[in-house]
């Protein structure tokens, strides 16, 4: 799916929430100190597309708060051994300057020395879970490195997002994201750590039949929305919400690594006909359960 000079839309940004959401939670916000983020833009400029928000991590947090996001879920993920701690410490401090408005989750290279030391310093800290990216850090879900860091998650009752779908596939990662990332490898993990709660971003593309076969048998596994409910990508790729358990479904941007406004997915959720219930679900209430968020379930914004 990923290719040189993808399109980038210059399209019209609200100011607020769209008409018919009284309440969003972002479940899908990258974050990484000002050096991480110029690498990271540079490579989507060169094999993607050209990333429109591009500022400093505390300036796009308060983005989204200033323009009706109830809560930021903060994601990064260590490209090598090594900078866990620095990356951990950072997200850390983020949390500090924006305290009951942002949670921020703490990454690990998988098979680094000391990864669960890494981790329980890491949520000793105030971090909410772990992020992890099989596409940029190339490991195997079935490893004893992967069993370390679910365990540890586990046993803290911490949740895991983990970039697993096979898609988009690109020629510059290092590794084959098709060969790594199977959502039979993603069973396995749910079947070893049945007590752990695990989201698969993107609704699991490409494989949308299996991962919806997948939330039907493994009540651990939740989706996150990010860059797949807009007419970004072909329509054909786009899959239906309604074959997926909407309690278990959550709404997240990919911001701000994305090429169209801010807004483009909540204005496309708040379009498709979903109860009340179901669109509230979808855009606030399953992320306030899966991270674990002191959110009133009456409240309303």
């Amino acid at each position: 799916m990923l290719s040189p000079d993808l399109p980038y839309y210059n399209d019209s940004e609200g100011d607020c929430l769209p008409s018919g959401i009284s309440c969003a939670i972002d479940a899908h916000v990258h974050v990484f100190p000002d050096s991480t983020f110029h690498a990271v833009r540079n490579w989507f400029d060169a094999h993607a597309w050209q990333i429109r928000y591009r500022d400093t991590s505390e300036n796009l947090i308060r983005f989204l708060l200033d323009r009706g996001v109830a809560h930021v879920i903060a994601l990064q993920y260590a490209h090598k051994p090594g900078i866990a701690r620095e990356l951990n410490a950072y997200m850390a401090g983020l949390c500090r300057m924006f305290e009951g408005r942002m949670t921020g989750m703490a990454t690990v290279f998988p098979g680094e020395t000391g990864a669960a030391d890494i981790l329980t310093r890491a949520f000793d800290q105030g971090l909410g879970g772990v992020k992890l990216h099989v596409h940029v850090q190339c490991f195997d879900m079935d490893s004893p490195d992967m069993d370390e860091i679910c365990a540890v998650c586990s046993d803290h009752g911490k949740p895991m997002v983990v970039h697993a779908g096979r898609e988009p596939k690109s020629d510059h990662y290092r590794c084959d994201p098709h060969e790594l990332c199977r959502a039979g490898k993603v069973a396995s993990v749910l079947t070893r750590f049945p007590d752990l709660k695990f989201c698969v971003p993107h609704l699991g593309f490409d494989e949308v039949s299996e991962y919806s076969f997948l939330m039907a048998t493994h009540e651990n596994l939740w989706l996150d929305t990010a860059m797949v409910l807009t007419d970004y990508f072909p329509a054909s790729a786009r899959p239906d919400l309604r074959s997926f358990p909407l309690d278990r479904v959550m709404y997240g941007s990919d911001f701000p690594n994305i090429p169209y406004a801010w807004d483009r997915e909540l204005k496309w959720l708040a379009g498709a006909g979903l109860s009340s219930w179901e669109l509230a679900q979808v855009t606030w209430k399953n992320a306030a359960r899966f991270f674990n968020l002191d959110f009133d379930d009456s409240l309303s914004y």
